[in-house]
């Protein structure tokens, strides 16, 4: 876990090792200053001789700017280095996650990655900053401190041993009890940004059916799962500033009684016990420090724990070793392919699929919801594995090709397609990001998509809102079917993707298909029969296992899954599912 994440300093390693030399030099100045304290006092006020005064004065004043000098590049490369290395591990999370397969995003929920992304980086990255500068100065002025006063006093020093020791025991007991508490509040955190992620993409259905108090009261309930834990945790940490205060004070007291003692005996002078007290305070606010260090890298440790999972994460579908470039048609061979979410689970999603689909043919795919429709064309863009069988695109198993080369030549249209932030031509380029406005336009033809577009005043420089939410749900889709054409593919698969545009232009759609694409291979998962009855073959899929394949008339008189659903969307008018 250490090294994945020290791995991201990368170009911030030069302030990463600046910073902890100049806090050393920090601390330097610092511990000397006490001593030079003593001189002033014992070899210039108490002689009375004051150029002494006035020698030990300035270099008292030269050490502390020279610690201010310190300090203030210590704190400029340490910002630099920890602001760098959050930089980075959220970079490389982002970089990492573009690779997951969907089996690999299914172990993250999105909520949990984003609370990765925010709220765990924030925390490595207090820890980090904490660690170059406090962990570097705490032990050194707690060790330098230790020594000086082991040469002004052998015997006051022996306070501080009891201090550590006392503060020892305390601070592991606490780490103990609340780092497994930490855990389990981030993960809590990953509820509360699911349940944020959840309403706010949903609002439209949250207030259409007046849920906003059942909402509310379900985020009050993940927050204060939350609020309990991190009390629970924080209750435990408060014990430490307590002891901390006792031990302070303690020492501060012991110090003065055998102080004065060493003094009335002379063993000790005053400069000396004015210096003691400075590196008591110094050593007993290095206990506090790192103290405080714990605390944070118990918080941390959670935290880098969980980023390092996403880093470590290794895609479950890779390129092959000398993968396949060209792709020759677009036939499309399923055999005997056997699928499940969960391998070794038993419970298969599809079932010894059998089909083979010529370049160019039109073919209807439907049947009930969760019948495994759309799991059948995921694997044909290889977003998931077949677990027995092969998948095979022009004659060659999809494993064989580059993943890249497979899905531009492969382009998918799904029912809840996804547009993002920017004009229509800055969406329409995610199909082909060199195509002119004149393909943008020609796409949009063939989508029926450029007539509404016209009506805007802006044409296809109008800005579409994130996620597409100032375009109706029928423009979404036909934007989202002219993106897949710009791809040019060898087959096109729409998903439910004609759902929510009326029968006419989906007709229109279809016509298009047969007119300018022949030679693409087309299949089209529908809810409506009217939608695929012109296709060459339909497909019935029924359990995860093919029920029937053929043309509408054929199927009509041989399958009796498709005469139902046939019969309850021309005759009775209901839906299929529950025929």
């Amino acid at each position: 876990m250490l090294k994945t994440l020290l791995g991201q300093v990368k170009e911030y390693e030069r302030d990463t090792i600046l910073t902890p030399i100049f806090t050393a030099l920090e601390v330097v100045m610092e511990v000397i200053i006490p001593f030079i304290t003593a001189s002033i006092i014992d070899k210039g006020l108490n002689t009375g001789n004051m150029q002494n005064v006035f020698i030990y004065g300035g270099i008292m004043l030269i050490a502390a700017f020279m610690s201010l000098a310190f300090g203030v590049l210590a704190g400029k490369y340490g910002a630099s280095a920890s602001s760098g290395f959050a930089a980075n591990l959220r970079a490389a999370m982002y970089r990492n996650i573009q690779t997951f397969s969907f089996s690999n995003i299914d172990k993250f929920s999105a909520a949990g990655l984003i609370t990765h992304m925010t709220t765990d980086v924030t925390n490595v990255q207090n820890a980090f900053q904490m660690i170059l500068r406090i962990a570097v100065r705490a032990p050194l002025t707690l060790i330098f401190s230790m020594v000086a006063c082991l040469i002004i006093s052998p015997k006051l020093s022996s306070v501080f041993l009891v201090a550590v020791v006392v503060l020892a025991i305390v601070l592991f007991t606490i780490i103990g009890k609340v780092t497994g508490l930490f855990k389990i509040m981030f993960e809590k955190y990953d509820d509360l940004n699911e349940d944020v992620k959840e309403n706010v993409s949903a609002i439209r259905v949250v207030k259409a059916f007046v849920r906003e108090d059942y909402e509310d009261e379900k985020f009050k309930k993940t927050a204060g799962s939350v609020y309990k834990t991190a009390v629970k945790a924080e209750s435990i940490l408060a014990f430490n500033n307590p002891v901390m205060m006792l031990v302070i004070y303690g020492c501060i007291i012991a110090i003065s009684w055998l102080g004065a003692k060493t003094i009335v005996g002379g063993e000790l002078t005053t400069g000396q016990l004015t210096s003691m007290f400075s590196y008591v305070m110094s050593i007993l606010m290095s206990l506090m420090m790192l103290s405080m260090i714990f605390v944070m890298l118990t918080m941390s440790i959670a935290s880098a724990n969980r980023i390092a999972a996403v880093l470590e994460e290794t895609p479950d579908i890779n390129d092959p070793e000398n993968p396949v470039t060209e792709i020759p048609d677009g036939s499309i061979d399923f055999n005997d392919v056997s699928f499940s979410y969960k391998q070794g689970s038993g419970d298969s999603t599809l079932k010894g699929i059998d089909l083979h689909i010529k370049s160019g043919e039109t073919i209807g795919i439907i049947g009930g919801t969760g019948c495994g429709k759309s799991t059948l064309v995921s694997l044909i863009s290889r977003l998931y594995d077949v677990d027995s069988g092969s998948v095979c695109v022009g004659g060659r198993d999809v494993r064989e090709y580059n993943m890249e080369e497979l899905r531009n030549k492969v382009a998918v249209v799904l029912q809840k397609n996804v547009l993002f932030s920017g004009t229509i031509y800055e969406n329409l380029r995610w199909g082909n990001e060199n195509a002119t406005d004149e393909e943008c336009i020609e796409a949009c033809k063939n989508a029926c998509a450029d007539e509404f577009i016209q009506g805007f005043p802006k044409g296809y420089d109008t800005y579409i809102e994130q996620g597409g939410s100032n375009v109706s749900g029928g423009q979404k889709q036909r934007l989202c079917i002219a993106r897949a054409l710009l791809k040019k593919p060898k087959v096109l698969i729409l998903d439910d993707s004609t759902s929510a545009v009326d029968t006419a232009t989906d007709a229109s759609i279809r016509k298009m298909f047969a007119e300018k694409i022949p030679d693409t291979t087309k299949l089209i998962i529908t809810q409506r029969v009217t939608g695929i009855m012109d296709a060459d073959r339909i497909l019935v899929l029924d359990n995860g296992t093919i029920n029937g394949i053929g043309t509408h008339e054929e199927l009509l008189k041989t399958n009796a899954v498709y005469r139902e659903i046939y019969e309850a969307q021309t005759k009775g008018g209901g839906d299929f599912d529950e025929a």
